[in-house]
């Protein structure tokens, strides 16, 4: 298995996932600060995936000594988009509260060993979103992807690649499209990196031939992750996401999002209420260093788009599958005996 994120006791191991695929480097992160910046610049990414690294990078942050709440706020203002950030910081604040008084060696451990569980329990909920979403694969067709929702944008397993995973283990013959998601081409550095490593058959194609492929009839399903869920089932994911939707829609292909409850934001009516990144216009303008259009000019770079919830046939979780209307399905899924 793909290990995204570990503790040592140097620090925070992670993958250097902007050296993928031409390189495979582990990065050590010896403070809290260096986990912020790895999360800024997209060293590791994926909503499940910074929602550990908080965790991890909070727990850091304590162990030498660092200000409490000024570790989670530096933490917090990496990204804004991905809730599970936020849910991350949030469980790691009721557990620290809970520990007022206590000698700060227990205090210590106690987040460490959070941290720890936060990473184990990803990786299980992942398997179990897998487990939920295998059945919905069509066998003998191709899954379309967009941007990377795996291994390496979790703990391990991954959430839409989880559930690839699952299907073709529980022997389909399934082959992947990826997109390749520009402009920081998840979808062609991690996507196919990670499937290859796994020997599942994948095509990369660009953003612009989705709607192509979607229209052949070869397409029997996109799996998509996702950064937030409203509580309408409205879902923001890396920009293109939408373009898909639409696209998988008219063509009456379904359109799935593998996504864990802590992935959910009850407390948002519906998308337009979801903060969306904006990243640097290099990221646009350039590619590997290289310029590839003229200087000075205009660029938007918005991270992520929102997909109405119209568009997504259903939304898979560790909990089962949340199908039209959302605002009833899904708070089901999040009681406690999942009824």
């Amino acid at each position: 298995m793909i290990e995204t994120i570990r503790w040592t006791d140097q620090g925070v191991v992670m993958i250097d996932q902007t050296r993928l695929p031409r390189e495979e480097v582990y990065v050590t992160c010896r403070d809290y600060c260096q986990v912020a910046e790895a999360i800024r610049r997209m060293v590791i990414r994926g909503a499940p995936a910074i929602g550990v690294a908080a965790a991890m990078g909070v727990a850091l942050g304590v162990l030498h000594g660092a200000e409490f709440e000024t570790v989670c706020d530096t933490l917090a203002g990496t990204r804004p988009t991905a809730v599970n950030l936020f849910w991350a910081l949030e469980r790691m604040k009721r557990l620290h509260a809970s520990l007022r008084g206590r000698p700060i060696a227990e205090i210590r451990d106690r987040l460490v060993a959070e941290a720890l569980r936060m990473r184990l329990e990803d990786i299980a909920i992942n398997q179990a979103i897998g487990r939920h979403g295998a059945g919905l694969i069509p066998d003998g067709k191709t899954v379309l992807t967009h941007c990377n929702a795996g291994a390496l944008a979790t703990a391990g397993y991954g959430t839409a690649l989880g559930v690839i995973r699952a299907a073709v283990a529980a022997g389909k013959k399934i082959d992947v499209f990826a997109d390749e998601t520009r402009p920081f081409l998840q979808g062609a550095r991690l996507t196919l990196w990670e499937l290859q490593h796994d020997g599942i058959p994948a095509t990369l194609i660009t953003d612009s031939m989705a709607g192509h492929f979607l229209k052949s009839g070869r397409i029997g399903c996109v799996v998509v992750g996702a950064d937030r869920i409203a509580a309408n089932g409205d879902v923001a994911n890396k920009v293109g996401t939408y373009s898909v939707a639409v696209l998988a829609k008219e063509n009456n292909v379904p359109f799935y999002v593998a996504a864990p409850l802590s992935t959910l934001d009850l407390t948002l009516t519906s998308g337009d209420e979801i903060p969306i990144e904006q990243r640097s216009p290099d990221e646009v303008t350039h590619l590997f260093g290289v310029q590839v259009a003229p200087d000075g000019v205009a660029v938007e770079n918005p991270a992520f788009d929102v997909t109405p919830h119209r568009y997504v046939t259903a939304i898979i979780t560790e909990r089962g599958v949340a199908r039209p209307p959302y605002t009833e399905s899904l708070p089901r899924l999040t009681c406690v005996d999942g009824a």
